[in-house]
């Protein structure tokens, strides 16, 4: 039989800490995990603190990087205070150009975590923009929800706004919406349309459903028009709005709502599409 893991297991799992109501039970998560989640430190500090024997999990000290814990039943203390389960968060963030999509560079460069508060480091980031790319930024502590939003199964649109060299032609939007041959296979946008030029400057809204590797980028330059700025408006129904760059704000329930929904309906779609191919 395979010993319980998780602190104070004995191979039968012990209801301590705060009562859980009912729905799905919560799973076991790495206490690391855990504790970067609520936002007292990140990952790596966490098991630092750990080997330090300065976090306790249901009365015995905690050394060990395999320990998980159940959030809402264990209780885990860190210098003898109550580490609380993390709560659902989602933030819309500006990311400035010029800012990197990690928790630590290590050459010193700015990321969108040092613009962020502290319990900031227990979210991931959805959908990262290169160093030069501006714009909106999803991040949650909701792995699943998080993966099912990025994966390209599920067809969530992301806008960009890409400022290029101009003039736009018809025929450059013509050749966008037929489609271009990348190097890693064929890419064609969602919907493309041009803005009107401002100075010297057009731009071009592109919108996709996936988000492989500086593709707008690469598509604009295949039809001639390098991009001089790119920024991301949108992502499924979550907006930039008016938020000022490195600002953020909490997603919006209405956001939630939709976000969740589109998920489900890619899920049910996925599954109609396994049973058509089982049966053919």
């Amino acid at each position: 039989m395979k010993r319980d893991r998780r602190a104070g297991g004995s191979g039968r799992s012990r209801r301590r800490g705060r009562a859980v109501s009912g729905g799905p039970a919560p799973k076991p998560v790495r206490l690391q995990k855990y504790i970067s989640q609520a936002g007292v430190a990140s990952r790596r500090q966490a098991e630092g603190l750990m080997l330090e024997g300065r976090v306790v999990v249901n009365g015995k000290p905690a050394t060990e990087m395999g320990v998980k814990v159940i959030p809402g039943r264990d209780t885990v203390l860190l210098d003898g205070r109550i580490v609380e389960p993390a709560r659902r968060r989602w933030i819309v963030f500006h990311k400035p150009s010029g800012v990197l999509c990690t928790r630590n560079d290590p050459h010193g460069g700015q990321t969108v975590y040092d613009l962020l508060p502290r319990w900031a480091m227990g979210l991931r980031y959805v959908g990262r923009l290169d160093r030069e790319t501006s714009g909106l930024l999803l991040l949650t502590n909701e792995g699943d929800t998080a993966a099912a939003l990025a994966h390209p199964s599920g067809q969530v649109e992301r806008e960009y706004v890409a400022t290029v060299a101009g003039p736009v032609t018809a025929r450059d939007l013509r050749a966008l919406r037929r489609g271009v041959e990348l190097e890693d296979g064929f890419a064609r946008p969602r919907r493309v349309r041009k803005v009107p030029p401002d100075d010297d400057h057009w731009s071009i809204v592109v919108v996709l459903t996936e988000g492989r590797k500086r593709e707008v980028r690469r598509l604009l330059k295949a039809v001639g028009h390098p991009v001089l700025a790119l920024e991301r408006t949108r992502f499924g129904p979550f907006r930039l709005g008016g938020l000022s760059p490195g600002g953020w704000r909490p997603a919006h329930s209405r956001e939630l709502e939709e976000a969740r929904s589109i998920i489900a309906g890619g899920r049910r779609i996925r599954r109609g599409s396994v049973k058509r191919r089982a049966h053919a």
